[in-house]
């Protein structure tokens, strides 16, 4: 098939089939209080510009699965498929690392832990940490959302699973790393939609359509029920052609109120 004319700035929103998942990571999504108007409120970084990967977007704190994942995965999640102990390990720590804020500690409330993150970013393993304070991990915090796998021509492929965590303590004062990201905050998913759709900030094709998804949901309850009902196949966007004009879509029935969208439209990460 011809592939359809696009801008040329678009082309690198096509999407290539390597034939194989791309590199395991994960991200969590945390549910706050709500805000003035009702709606709950949710942590959010914004990635620094200077990055090569999303450069100034807003996306939920994660990041790519490591080895020492694997291990804690094994030790605090044995009744959980193995990948998916792992991703939820990481989840937690990359979100200490990016916002300081610690979730997911066994019987004990969330809360700000600039210590153990800026021990982390010398080079202090979780593992290491939770071994000296006799801690252990409730990796059942997490609730799986969705799990996105998309393979951009000009973006290295993240396999990423997407989990659900309703605040169990202190989430005030988060502070992003400064490194990765430039701004870590609490907003609505409707005031980051409605931001992002103004040209205000700007996020990534999952993201945006992860916080049209949100948007609809009234708490971290309604969010549990809603993944549960749709489960989390992997999205991969495909592009098909309509009307003379190419367009990236997922599947209907994934739980995503819009499917598809004008590759011409679509943010790059600055975009």
């Amino acid at each position: 098939m011809k592939q359809p004319s696009v801008p040329a700035e678009a082309e690198s929103l096509f999407p290539v089939d390597s034939g194989k998942s791309g590199i395991p990571a994960a991200t969590l999504v945390i549910f706050g209080g709500p805000d003035d108007r009702g709606h709950p409120e949710l942590l959010f970084v914004e990635r620094s510009a200077a990055m090569r990967f999303a450069p100034g977007a807003v996306v939920f704190p994660g990041g790519r699965v490591d080895e020492d994942d694997h291990v804690l995965g094994i030790r605090f999640g044995q009744h959980l498929e193995p990948d998916d102990a792992a991703a939820r390990v990481a989840a937690i720590r990359e979100t200490v690392e990016e916002t300081g804020l610690l979730i997911g500690l066994r019987d004990r409330p969330d809360r700000i832990a600039e210590d153990l993150r800026s021990d982390m970013l010398e080079g202090r393993s979780l593992a290491d940490w939770l071994d000296s304070d006799r801690i252990g991990l409730d990796l059942d915090r997490l609730a799986p959302f969705a799990r996105w796998d998309p393979r951009f021509r000009d973006h290295r492929a993240f396999d990423t699973r997407f989990y659900l965590a309703g605040l169990n303590g202190i989430g005030d004062d988060v502070v992003s790393d400064g490194t990765e990201n430039s701004a870590a905050f609490w907003a609505s998913a409707k005031k980051v939609l409605d931001s992002v759709r103004s040209g205000n900030r700007s996020a990534i094709f999952p993201t945006e359509r992860n916080l049209e998804r949100l948007a609809s949901l009234a708490d971290h309850n309604a969010a549990i029920a809603d993944s549960r009902l749709y489960g989390t196949p992997t999205i991969t966007p495909t592009v098909i052609e309509e009307g003379g004009e190419a367009w990236l879509c997922i599947p209907e029935g994934s739980g995503y109120p819009v499917t598809r969208v004008p590759i011409s439209e679509v943010s790059r990460g600055k975009g």
